[in-house]
């Protein structure tokens, strides 16, 4: 009897469940206090993070990228105390920022944390890892980086002599031509103050410069002294969007050397409106009449002399700095041209006309001096236009009309050259160069 008894108690299964569950229940508490305590360390530490990532970008926004070091870490950390203010349950919150890596348009900003989070289960916690903790530790970092662009200075250098008075337009040439037949027809609208001596047979004896505006002949020369004038306004305008200060000094250069248009004090000024003011007036060099600068000075027309501007304006401008907010500016040399030189004949001149005149390409010596001190050079190539009706033309510029072009070239920096052709835009091409000089500005740093 008993051994019936024995064998139906062993084979019964009817409270298996409750010893099973009872022995299951130690560990689920301690999977789900664990569990626990995880999940809110990790969301403790999301929010961190993202604070994190907002002290970080506050260091470097446009406005902090213009103030000091020690600026740039007190904003970061005023940002983060803010934003993790309320996250409870952190103890030993340790916030890291290391003096930011800045070259000036460049802020790299690291901001990182360690913390602990407290454990709602710490029995829990410390029975299944064996030792006595009582919080979670968390950590994280981030890393920000901004560019800022450059200051930079503009130095202005624009070809005023009557080389530069041709028709803007293909039909202006053609109008020019046909209303000068005593002269052979003549497409250039040179000022001058006393045409008489030339018998030019224009009506009333003006010269060609009134010519051409009684005719409303529109010139190279007038194009520019418009698009320079236009460029103040864009060159505002990207200022304030790059948040930085672009400074303007305007010069023109002739057989006179260098002229002051707008320098204020001698140099560049961040006054773009008058700068603007001041471009819309640039004018042809007036001279007295042919082969005549003044009434005594017979200079042969030799009106064009980029070497002694160059040389002139290498003086003017002091070396480049970094452009950042606590350097001196970047430097550009803006050069607008036809590129062809008419000056006094020397050794150096490859394409002599006579014994005292010499017009030839450029000399581009006085560029690499420029360039080599740092200063970029962007040139603004308004093609020299040929005229193969023109006998002075066929003899004279010519023979070397295919070097014109490569010399100016090799007178620009890399990636700053641009050409404008007859019935060009010359506007138009100004902004785009200078919008050129302004990335080259900011990819040098």
């Amino acid at each position: 009897m008993l051994d019936v008894f024995m064998r139906r108690f062993f084979r019964d299964r009817r409270g298996n469940v409750a010893i099973i569950f009872a022995l299951s229940l130690i560990p689920i508490i301690f999977l789900t206090g664990m569990a626990l305590d995880f999940t809110a360390a990790a969301q403790k530490r999301m929010i961190l993070n993202a604070a994190a990532d907002a002290a970080a970008l506050a260091a470097v926004t446009p406005a902090m990228m213009t103030q000091s070091n020690s600026a740039a870490v007190t904003a970061a950390t005023n940002i983060f105390n803010a934003e993790a203010a309320g996250v409870t349950g952190i103890t030993n919150l340790v916030l890291t920022i290391p003096t930011p890596n800045n070259s000036g348009l460049v802020r790299t900003v690291t901001v990182s944390y360690t913390a602990s989070s407290v454990n709602s289960f710490p029995n829990v916690l410390a029975l299944l890892t064996k030792t006595s903790e009582t919080t979670w530790p968390i950590s994280g970092s981030s890393t920000a980086t901004s560019y800022s662009a450059p200051n930079i200075n503009f130095y202005l250098l624009l070809d005023n002599s009557p080389s530069m008075d041709i028709a803007a337009t293909t039909a202006g040439i053609n109008t020019m031509v046909a209303n000068t037949s005593a002269q052979g027809g003549c497409a250039f609208a040179c000022h001058e103050s006393h045409p008489a001596a030339d018998d030019l047979g224009n009506p009333g004896g003006e010269d060609n410069y009134t010519l051409a505006k009684n005719l409303g002949v529109v010139t190279r020369i007038e194009n520019m002294a418009t698009a320079t004038s236009a460029l103040m306004s864009t060159a505002s305008a990207t200022e304030q969007a790059n948040t930085a200060t672009y400074a303007m000094a305007i010069y023109t250069f002739n057989d006179n050397g260098l002229n002051t248009i707008y320098a204020p004090s001698g140099k560049p000024s961040s006054n773009l409106t008058n700068a603007g003011t001041a471009a819309a007036g640039i004018d042809v060099l007036e001279v007295y009449s042919n082969n005549y600068l003044t009434s005594s000075n017979n200079n042969n027309d030799t009106d064009t002399n980029f070497e002694t501007a160059m040389t002139a304006i290498n003086t003017l401008m002091p070396n480049p700095g970094t452009g950042a907010s606590n350097s001196t500016p970047q430097e550009v040399l803006f050069i607008v041209s036809d590129g062809v030189d008419d000056e006094v004949n020397s050794s150096s001149c490859s394409q002599p006309l006579d014994g005292t005149r010499c017009q030839q390409p450029f000399n581009t010596s006085m560029c690499t001096t420029v360039k080599n001190r740092g200063i970029m050079i962007a040139v603004l190539y308004t093609a020299y236009l040929p005229l193969p009706t023109n006998s002075w033309y066929n003899t004279w510029i010519a023979p070397f009309q295919s070097q014109i072009s490569t010399n100016m070239q090799s007178c620009a920096s890399p990636g700053l050259f641009f050409s404008v052709t007859t019935d060009g835009d010359i506007t138009a091409a100004m902004q785009t160069l200078f919008q050129l000089a302004i990335a080259t500005a900011r990819l040098t740093q």
